[in-house]
């Protein structure tokens, strides 16, 4: 069973940035990963994707031209810049893994990781 591991959340003011990272734990990340967040009381909302070589991205509206995901396979990691960022994006963030294909859904992700907190004040 694949696990992965989220970093670098934590409090920031409206405005500022963060940036996460996602790692697989005891295995190399050699698949697409995805980026979800989640709010009280919210479903699990889909915030970008980023395939397994890296060359292709996609984002929600949301977020888009704010967040960036890139992906450094030689240091087995995926990242989420997050820019200008809002009250609106507190969450718990999650990674999520597949072997291929862009999907919005949570549901059509195997792996995941426990989650990290963003927390925007304004």
């Amino acid at each position: 069973q694949v696990q992965l591991v989220e970093s670098g959340g934590g409090l920031v003011q409206a405005g500022g940035s963060l940036r996460l990272s996602c790692a697989a734990s005891g295995r190399t990340l050699s698949f697409a990963v995805a980026w979800f967040r989640q709010a009280p009381w919210k479903e699990r909302d889909f915030v970008g994707y980023i395939n397994l070589s890296g060359t292709s991205t996609f984002y929600a509206d949301s977020v888009k031209g704010r967040f960036a995901i890139s992906r450094d396979n030689a240091e087995n990691t995926v990242y989420l810049q997050m820019n200008s960022l809002k009250p609106d994006d507190t969450a718990v963030y999650y990674c999520a893994g597949r072997t291929a294909g862009i999907y919005t859904s949570p549901n059509q992700y195997a792996y995941w990781g426990q989650g990290t907190q963003v927390t925007v004040s304004s």
